[in-house]
This record gives structure tokens, sequence and C-alpha cells, in this order.
């Protein structure tokens, strides 16, 4: 049983249809027998290789974390600090923006980092946190770090410069999942880069540099945005002449 329950790929196969299903369908249909219909598998197999829909839902959530923590990981450390959390902040907003369902399940019901349903039968432990929301604090902890050490903002603790950013950026992530930004054009570069630039700048930053900063990533973002529109656009299928 034990060599069972471990067994990496089946695991995965669950988990990744877990969050298949989240995305066409939402939470609503996060069953054991539909996810196991979905991996391929019969309905035992969620308990068999984690206890219950809670415990799968658990390593879901983990996996949302893992995703967010790679989405980090892409962003290359500068001789900018401050342009580097920027990027973190928008790429951020962009693993919510594709999967906004899992973002939920990850933070919409986490309490200290750890998912709890409100069915569940355990009750969170207050202290705990789960390893992978650890793992992917402790970049934005590292980021805040960096900006304290060259002398951006004044000497701060690190994990509390982390905590008022990641407040900001989840805040902002769940208001506009839930459109509360439909009228603005642009929201990121409206709305969240501003936003942390003034907490930032709230920090003993200098505003013009701070801004010249974010300019040139937002720049590039929308740079970057339309290559991708337009790759698009050059890529859609056209019809081909039977020879």
């Amino acid at each position: 049983m034990s060599t069972a329950r471990s067994n990496p790929d089946v695991r995965t196969r669950l988990v990744e249809a877990t969050i298949r299903l989240l995305a066409t369908t939402g939470p609503s249909e996060v069953k054991a027998r539909s996810v196991s219909s979905e991996a391929g598998l019969s309905t035992m197999g969620v308990y068999t290789y984690f206890g219950g829909v809670p415990e799968l839902l658990q390593a879901v959530a983990d996996e949302g974390l893992k995703r967010l923590a790679a989405a980090f990981e892409m962003v290359p450390a500068t001789d900018d600090p401050i342009a580097d959390l920027c990027s973190m902040a928008l790429a951020h907003r962009d693993v919510a923006q594709r999967n906004p369902h899992l973002y939920d399940l990850v933070f919409g019901l986490s309490i200290h980092g750890r998912y709890s349903l409100s069915w569940g039968t355990a009750a969170p432990v207050p202290s705990e946190r789960s390893p992978a929301f650890e793992a992917t604090y402790a970049q934005l902890i590292k980021a805040c770090a960096r900006l304290v050490d060259a002398n951006c903002v004044r000497k701060i603790d690190p994990s509390l410069i982390a905590m008022q950013l990641w407040s900001a950026v989840h805040g902002f992530v769940m208001l506009e999942l839930a459109d509360h930004f439909a009228d603005v054009a642009d929201p990121p570069s409206e709305i969240l880069v501003p936003m942390c630039n003034n907490l930032v700048v709230g920090l003993g930053a200098a505003r013009k540099s701070v801004e010249c900063s974010t300019a040139a990533v937002i720049a590039e973002r929308a740079t970057s945005l339309e290559g991708r529109s337009n790759g698009q656009r050059r890529q859609k299928p056209g019809k081909t002449k039977a020879k």
C-alpha cells in the first residue's frame, strides 16, 4: 500500500486531472468520480493515493503554488531590484489569469497557506504553512532583501516588506478576477503597478527612480504581448489545397 500511495505518476495524473476540471468546469465538479474519470482511473484512485478529495485538493493547491514559484523563477535577477519586483508582481497576476479557479483554490480558501475545505474534517493548524507555500514565499522575501541591500528603501525587515507586497498584489488579483476592474483598459499597468510603486515609495524609495524602473517593465510587457498577439494571428490555420 505504501508503494502504491507513493506512485508519482498516478498522483500526478490525478492532480493534473483536477486542475483541468477546475479550469473547464469550476470547483463544483471536482469530485472523486469526475477526477478519476478525467485521469482515466477508477474512482478508488483518489482514496488510494490521497485518502480523499480534501487531501487531493491540498496537493492541487501545492501544485498551484509550485507554478507560481516557477513563474517567479522565470524573472531574471537584474541590477534593478525594483524592476524585478514589478516583474514578479505581473507574473503573479498572469498565473492567476491563466487558471482563476486554481488560484482561488490556492488562496481564496487558504488559511495561513494551508488549504482547508469548509466541509473538511480536519481543522487547519494556524502555525503551519505548507512547504510549497514557504518555498514560493521565500522567493518574494529574497527579492525584498535585495531591495533593502541595494539601499532602494529604508532599512526595513524584508519579511515585512514581503507581507505588504503580497497583500497588495493578492488583493488586486482577487478584485480583478471578480471583474471589479472591467472598466479599466489595462488594470496591471493602470492599477497594479502604480499601487506597488506607491507602496515602495512609502518605504523610502525615490518616486522618479521607481517609476522609471517600472515603466521599463511595462513597456517590455506591452512589446511582448504585442508580439504574442501578432504571432497568434500569423499562426491561424488556413485551408490547404488538396494535391
